[in-house]
C-alpha cells in the first residue's frame, strides 16, 4: 500500500512541476485582420519557438478582415510545433473564425460568438461563385485539420448548408458559446484569460504577452483596405496642387509624405519588396526629369512606373487598382471643388490661380477701329506690295492695297477698315 501511495505521489509531482515551469505566450488578434497583422504574429510565434514555449494563446476579438491576410496567418500557425489555443474574447467573425479553426483548441467567453464567414467585397456583396467555392473549401479544410465537423464550417461560409438545429435556412451560421461547446467547436467556456489558464492547468505558468511595436501598428493601419485609397488620395491631391505652385511647398511635402507612409507600411507588412521601392524611386526621377526634357515621354514613363510600383506593393492587384482609381477620382474632384469654391477666398489658391484679367475697367483696351478714315485720301510713301505705308494729311499709316501692287507717290483712298487692317484703293 505504501509503494502504491508513493508511486501515485511521484506521478503527480512532474505534472505540478510542468505546470509551474510552463512558458506560455499570449498574442492578440484585435480589430480588423489586415496584412499588417501577419508580421506581428509571425514575430511572436518565432519568439515563442526560440524560447521553447509550451503553449501559444491567441486572444481574439475581431469582426474579420482580409482573406489573404487570414490565409497567411493560418499557414504560419499551422507550421508551428507548439500547441495553440484560440481564446475568443467576445468575437471571432469571418476571417477570425477561419484562423481559430487552425489552432488546436478553442475556448470562448460566455458572450462570445464565432462564424458568419462568407466573403464580402468592398461594396458589401458576395465575392462571386469561384471565390465563394474556394473559401467554403478552405473553411471545411480548416475544420478537418482541427478534428471538427466540416459541415458546420461550411454553414458559416455559405447560407446554402441546411442545419435546422443550429440556424435558419438561407442564413449564415454564427455559433454562441453554448452551441460551439455542444457541437465540438469549443473546448470550454471561461470568464477571462486567468480562468482559461486555470481550466487548462497552467495557473502557475509564466505568461509572456507580446505587444505590437509602433511599426507593426502603423503597418496594420496603413494596409487597411479603407485607409489605402484615402492615403493615395492625399498623395495625388498634394502632388497635383504642387504642380500649380512655385517651388516646393506644403502640398508637395504632404503628397510625398503620404506616398512614403504607403510604402513604409506595406514594406513592414511584407508586401512591398525592394523591387517596388526601386520602381517608385525611378518614377519620381523620371517625373523630375520631365521639367528639363521636352516631349513629355519622361513624365508618362514616370507616372506608369509609380502606378506599377503601387500595384506591386499591394496585397491584391485588383483591390489596389480600384484604390488608385478612387484616389485619382477624389483628387480631381477635390481639386475642382477647392479651386472653384475656395479659389478666391483663400490666399494659398490666389497664388495658384491667375485671377487678373485685361478688362476695360482695368485700363486695358483692344485695337481701335479707325472707321473715321473711310473715304479719306492720301499719298503712298512706299510701294504697296500689297502692304506698305500711306500718308493721310500728317499721319503715317500702315495699309493694305486692294489690288496686288501700287507704286510709290500714288494717290489712294481708304475704302475699308477692319480693326488694325486699313484697305486702300488706287485713284
Amino acid at each position: 500500500m505504501f509503494c502504491i501511495l508513493t508511486a501515485a505521489f511521484l506521478s503527480i509531482l512532474p505534472v505540478y512541476a510542468e505546470s509551474n515551469d510552463a512558458n506560455i505566450y499570449v498574442l492578440s488578434i484585435r480589430e480588423d485582420i489586415a496584412k499588417g497583422l501577419h508580421p506581428y504574429l509571425e514575430r511572436g510565434i518565432k519568439e515563442a519557438e526560440e524560447n521553447d514555449a509550451d503553449l501559444i494563446i491567441f486572444d481574439m476579438h475581431t469582426n474579420g478582415g482580409s482573406v489573404d491576410a487570414a490565409t497567411d496567418i493560418a499557414n504560419t500557425i499551422r507550421n508551428t510545433d507548439i500547441k495553440t489555443i484560440t481564446f475568443i474574447n467576445s468575437k471571432a467573425i469571418s476571417a477570425g473564425s477561419y484562423i481559430a479553426l487552425h489552432t488546436d483548441e478553442i475556448y470562448m467567453t460566455g458572450n462570445a460568438t464565432m462564424g458568419a464567414s462568407a466573403i464580402i467585397d468592398q461594396s458589401g456583396n458576395t465575392a462571386g461563385e469561384k471565390a465563394d467555392s474556394m473559401w467554403i473549401s478552405s473553411m471545411a479544410g480548416a475544420a478537418k485539420h482541427s478534428g471538427r465537423d466540416p459541415e458546420i464550417a461550411k454553414a458559416m461560409a455559405t447560407p446554402d448548408i441546411d442545419l435546422p438545429e443550429l440556424k435558419k435556412n438561407g442564413k449564415l451560421l454564427t455559433l454562441d458559446a453554448e452551441q460551439a461547446l455542444k457541437v465540438g467547436y469549443s473546448e470550454g467556456t471561461v470568464h477571462d484569460l486567468d480562468d482559461l489558464l486555470t481550466k487548462i492547468g497552467y495557473e502557475n505558468a509564466k505568461v509572456s504577452k507580446i505587444d505590437t511595436t509602433f511599426s507593426e501598428e502603423l503597418a496594420q493601419f496603413i494596409t487597411n483596405p479603407i485607409v489605402v485609397p484615402i492615403l493615395l488620395s492625399i498623395a495625388s491631391l498634394g502632388l497635383v496642387l504642387e504642380l500649380y505652385s512655385p517651388g516646393f511647398g506644403l502640398p508637395g511635402g504632404m503628397g510625398l509624405s503620404a506616398l512614403l507612409l504607403f510604402f513604409y507600411g506595406h514594406y513592414i507588412a511584407g508586401l512591398a519588396g525592394y523591387e517596388s521601392i526601386v520602381l517608385f524611386v525611378l518614377g519620381i526621377i523620371l517625373i523630375a526629369a520631365e521639367f528639363f526634357l521636352p516631349g513629355g515621354i519622361a513624365g508618362i514613363l514616370g507616372s506608369v512606373a509609380i502606378i506599377g510600383s503601387m500595384l506591386m506593393a499591394g496585397a491584391n492587384v485588383v483591390h489596389m487598382a480600384i484604390s488608385i482609381i478612387i484616389a485619382l477620382f477624389l483628387s480631381i474632384l477635390l481639386s475642382i471643388i477647392m479651386i472653384k469654391v475656395f479659389g478666391k477666398r483663400m490666399n494659398i489658391f490666389r497664388k495658384l490661380i491667375l485671377t487678373d484679367s485685361t478688362s476695360t475697367e482695368s485700363g486695358y483696351v483692344s485695337n481701335v477701329n479707325r472707321l473715321e478714315l473711310i473715304g479719306r485720301e492720301g499719298i503712298t510713301i512706299t510701294d504697296l506690295r500689297p502692304s506698305g505705308t500711306v500718308k493721310i494729311e500728317d499721319e503715317r499709316l500702315d495699309v493694305v492695297a486692294e489690288g496686288s501692287f501700287v507704286e510709290k507717290n500714288t494717290k489712294v483712298k481708304v475704302i475699308k477698315v477692319e480693326g488694325s487692317r486699313i484697305v486702300v484703293r488706287e485713284l
